[in-house]
């Protein structure tokens, strides 16, 4: 199957469509405005939150506690190690959110960048942020065991 319906979602007022509606249409109406507006939706939310985070946690370093026990000081330290690591995973989802966003808006998201074949919406549902088809992903992910990155 290759890449047929190739149209940019339509601004509209109607609803947002749930998961289970969205789940239950046919294939022949793959990526139609209606889908289109469900992912932007939940990427939108997705990037919402995302930045959200990003403030909360520079709020919460800039709160300088003084501590004088060393122990104690050392487990700050590394609780704010450990949140700057999960904020710099959230950047580059926030990144992967982005450019998703802006396929939708291009009228390419859901397609395979590397087959042009349909990515799938029960896929795009747990990963908005998939680019390749599960076959594909699965390709790369053995190419990448056997030769290394």
């Amino acid at each position: 199957m290759t890449k047929t319906n190739k149209s940019t979602p339509a601004a509209s007022t109607e609803r947002i469509l749930t998961e289970e509606e969205i789940l239950k249409m046919d294939d022949k109406d793959y990526m139609n405005p209606a889908q289109m507006a469900f992912f932007k939706a939940k990427l939108q939310a997705l990037e919402k939150e995302l930045l959200k985070n990003a403030d909360e946690t520079t709020e919460h370093l800039r709160e300088t506690v003084l501590v004088p026990d060393p122990a104690d000081r050392a487990t700050i330290e590394e609780e704010h190690a450990l949140e700057l690591r999960t904020r710099d995973r959230e950047r580059k989802l926030l990144k992967k959110v982005q450019q998703s966003i802006v396929a939708i808006d291009a009228g390419d998201y859901g397609w395979c960048e590397e087959t042009g074949e349909p990515i799938g919406i029960p896929r795009l549902i747990a990963r908005p942020t998939a680019t390749l088809s599960l076959e594909a992903q699965q390709r790369r992910e053995l190419k990448q065991k056997l030769y290394g990155d």
